[in-house]
């Protein structure tokens, strides 16, 4: 029975960390993307992957008890209402007229 529990540990721990790892990419991208758009993917992909990682992480640790219960509904709740709170911040930018960015060409070869 020990070795289960180990095991359990051992997975737990490694989505708590790779849940911690996407919340901090996501930071990181909201800090160092360009434009407003790709800062609203980079936040929304976080909330919806990195959090719900944590969470299951965290659901594993405690066994599966009460603590597990919440923290499933605290994940459905964050898995529904990331998604949509993302799309009323984007229809609110586009409305309000945030500009998408515009594809640039670049222009290769010997100039005339």
């Amino acid at each position: 029975m020990n070795f289960l529990s180990d095991i359990l540990q051992l997975i737990s721990w490694a989505l708590i960390l790779l849940g911690s790892i996407m919340v901090i990419i996501g930071a990181l991208g909201s800090l160092r993307l360009p434009d407003f758009w790709s800062r609203l993917h980079a936040a929304s992909v976080t909330d919806s992957g990195g959090v719900i990682l944590i969470l299951l992480g965290m659901g594993i640790h405690s066994g599966f008890n009460l603590i597990t219960f919440k923290l499933f509904l605290i994940g459905v709740f964050l898995f529904i209402t990331g998604p949509t709170s993302s799309h009323a911040v984007a229809n609110a930018a586009l409305v309000s007229g945030v500009k998408m960015p515009s594809k640039k060409k670049k222009k290769t070869g010997a100039k005339k």
